[in-house]
């Protein structure tokens, strides 16, 4: 039986969980090479992380695209800046780099993230089965009519856990989450996995497609 699986970013590395039938097996790794090991037998795995970087002079076209996809979510994405941006020593240094080669500055939380996506950018080459996603994409494609609260919230994780029920077993899926990752991040790497699953049938929607400088596609899969 095929294997699918999700990652998302915790404080201390990365939630992985991998889904074969109504098995689940869930993981926190401490970096990215540790995450390519534990999903290389995997059909797909989902990461929510970008995985191609844009030009030294723009912002990747995919992520205008899941902004305009998302509506009044929009601001759970970033734009990602170049990669000499995420490179700089501190958050002003940072923002100096950005205003001279974007024209604007960064947020300190796109800053914060930018350890996690050279995490990613270190990895070459990037394992085949694996595609860029975004949880709060896939959610509302699998429950379109609810509006979503904020993920932190009980209420916001409610929901969330509702919507996934519509496609795996919550019980046997949330039974028993690992020590290190937050329930929300669990349902982020799950809502990950449904778009990997789509992603493996040949029946998910690929937004963008661009390749950056070193060749890496620039998209989101839904």
């Amino acid at each position: 039986m095929r294997e699918i699986a999700g990652v998302d970013g915790v404080p201390d590395g990365w939630v992985v969980v991998r889904l074969a039938g109504r098995r689940v097996h869930w993981a926190v790794v401490p970096d990215a090479a540790a995450v390519v090991a534990a999903t290389a037998g995997c059909a797909a795995v989902g990461i929510d992380i970008p995985l191609g970087l844009p030009s030294v002079t723009a912002y990747r076209p995919c992520d205008s695209l899941v902004a305009g996809l998302l509506g009044r979510a929009r601001s759970s994405i970033f734009p990602v800046p170049p990669r000499a941006v995420l490179a700089a020593p501190s958050h002003a240094e940072a923002c100096v780099v950005a205003r001279e080669l974007t024209g604007r500055a960064i947020s300190i939380q796109t800053y914060n993230i930018g350890p996690k996506i050279l995490d990613w950018d270190t990895v070459d080459p990037l394992p085949a089965n694996l595609v860029e996603v975004h949880p709060e994409l896939a959610l509302r494609r699998l429950a379109p009519e609810v509006e979503f609260t904020s993920k932190k919230t009980a209420r916001g994780a409610g929901q969330r856990i509702a919507a996934l029920a519509r496609w795996v077993d919550p019980a046997a899926a949330l039974a028993d989450l690992p020590p290190g990752a937050r329930l929300d991040d669990c349902l982020d790497a799950l809502a990950a996995t449904w778009s990997a699953t789509r992603w493996a049938d040949g029946t998910a929607q690929e937004v963008g497609g661009e390749l950056d400088e070193r060749g890496r596609v620039m998209r989101v899969v839904v």
